[in-house]
């Protein structure tokens, strides 16, 4: 009887024991998955908050290129946190305004404000509403109005006061309208260039990311061609710039840069044109054959529109007709000897110059060629990738101006006849003034590349305008992260622990529980 006793003594011993063990296992369990999923939520919660994508922290800004044969309006974005006091600065949208340059206005400056209208209304629409009174808006004056000034200050001072009221309007931060020299139209066309090229900052390896110290970063040189001038610019290497005024000097992205550059006013494409045929008008009684326009073309000019320029003042004479015709004869080597007359080579007061008694340093490096230059290559299917010699350019060009025109009025039909009919002497002004003018040969020509575009952004002086205008904004601090540095590293490390832990201390009681019990046995 006593036996039967002991036994179910035990028996309900061991009963209350198991339950006890079996409440006290899904209690800890319970415990450790809870603080799992707290950890592992702390964990993301603290993750997510702090690397949230902060809100775009940007900057606009506004640059008309206000040329001698028409404006553009560019708008561009940069972020206001800045690298190296540089402000990394991408083209978003342009605006051609229809018409001519603002010179041609002179007479007639009411009409501004209507010709400038649609583009600052689509500036309006492409800037977000929020941004407007802090976008500065910045206009560019070039060759048109230099030569304007040239002629009347008046008229040239009348014009930029009337723009200036014009842009006023708008509800953006106007910083003024002014003629910039062709040292500064040249100098920014460089900087755009070599920004866009990526030569002003070190490439990183891909393995290692360090800085390649041997990858070279030798910048592109710059040469631009307009309506009214023409722009020569880049560094030359252990030379020395021999004249003053030819010299620049930069610092961007914490380095140093000493630049030659110099713009010749009147040896733009289109007075080129003008003082050529000023040129050739003496001793004619009328009537021109001139050898840069396609056999059969036929222009008639009036004396006045020949000398109005102040390119063409040295060939005036008093002449006694009012008009002038012009056959065209299409010879590209007779038209390159009467544009080779326009560049005077006659004397040099430097150990090397380019013509007209300018300095011009010994070619070295790379060149982009863009505004007229690529312009006008690329209608003559000039500017492929694969790079053509000195001398298939010149036959390229020469086959061209052989043509007939009335064949090239039949083939080009949608081009407007005054910029089809000089496209011959455009293009033999092109190669006359690189190979004769800056005296590049056959053998460096291969360092010559038409550039109209570089990563969707347009090659022209107003990027680089705008990137020196962005330094002389003050940089923003960065936003910063919701947490401090230090408090999201100590989080990070202080729940991760806590997971490490829950799941050591569960692991080894999975696999030894009676580690859990051997007090209660």
């Amino acid at each position: 009887m006593f036996w039967l006793q002991d036994i179910k003594i035990l028996t309900s011993a061991e009963s209350k024991h198991s339950g006890l063990k079996g409440f006290c296992s899904r209690n800890i369990v319970i415990i450790l998955g809870f603080s799992c999923v707290l950890a592992v939520i702390a964990l993301i919660t603290v993750g997510l908050t702090q690397n949230k994508p902060l809100p775009e922290n940007v900057k606009y800004g506004i640059v008309l290129d206000a040329g001698s044969s028409h404006t553009t309006l560019y708008i561009y974005k940069w972020p206001a946190e800045k690298e190296n006091d540089t402000g990394v600065v991408n083209q978003i949208d342009e605006c051609k305004v229809k018409g001519p340059g603002i010179s041609s206005y002179a007479q007639q400056t009411n009409n501004l404000g209507i010709y400038l209208t649609a583009c600052m209304e689509r500036a309006r629409e492409v800037i977000p509403t929020s941004q407007h009174f802090e976008t500065p808006v910045y206009l560019g004056a070039t060759a048109g109005m230099r030569l304007l000034r040239l002629e009347d200050k008046k008229l040239a001072d009348n014009v930029l006061n009337v723009v200036t009221n014009v842009l006023n309007r708008y509800p953006f931060d106007f910083k003024g309208a002014r003629i910039i020299t062709g040292t500064e139209e040249g100098a920014y066309g460089w900087i755009t260039i070599n920004y866009l090229l990526g030569k002003f900052t070190k490439k990183l390896r891909w393995f290692n990311l360090r800085q390649n110290e041997n990858e070279s970063q030798e910048t592109y040189g710059a040469l631009d061609l307009g309506g009214a001038s023409t722009q020569i610019t880049f560094v030359p290497q252990n030379q020395t710039i021999e004249s003053p005024q030819n010299a620049l000097y930069f610092r961007l992205y914490g380095k140093d840069y000493s630049v030659y550059t110099h713009s010749f006013l009147c040896y733009g494409k289109d007075q080129a044109l003008l003082k050529k045929i000023a040129k050739n008008i003496q001793a004619t009684n009328g009537t021109i054959q001139d050898p840069c326009f396609n056999p059969g073309y036929m222009r008639v000019m009036n004396k006045s529109d020949i000398y109005k320029s102040p390119c063409t003042r040295d060939f005036q004479e008093t002449l006694k007709f009012p008009q002038l015709q012009i056959h065209g004869t299409g010879d590209f080597e007779k038209c390159q000897q009467s544009i080779i007359k326009l560049f005077d080579t006659s004397m040099c007061s430097y150990s090397h110059c380019a013509f007209n008694n300018v300095f011009l340093p010994q070619l070295q490096g790379q060149f982009g060629a863009f505004s007229a230059y690529y312009y006008v290559m690329k209608f003559l299917n000039l500017t492929s990738t694969e790079h053509l010699s000195q001398g298939n350019i010149i036959d390229k060009i020469t086959n061209f101006c052989s043509q007939p025109w009335k064949e090239l009025k039949m083939q080009f039909g949608d081009v407007k006849e005054k910029y089809l009919s000089e496209y011959c002497f455009s293009g033999t002004y092109i190669i006359s003034l690189l190979q004769k003018g800056y005296h590049f040969t056959p053998d460096s020509w291969k360092n010559i590349h038409f550039m109209g575009q570089i990563q969707n952004t347009d090659v022209g002086w107003t990027l680089g305008y705008m990137l020196n205008l962005t330094n002389m904004i003050p940089a923003e601090q960065p936003m910063s992260a919701p947490l401090p540095h230090s408090t999201y590293i100590f989080l990070m490390v202080f729940f991760s622990l806590i997971l490490t832990a829950v799941v050591i201390i569960g692991l080894i009681i999975f696999h030894k529980p009676s580690l859990c019990w051997k007090d209660m046995v």
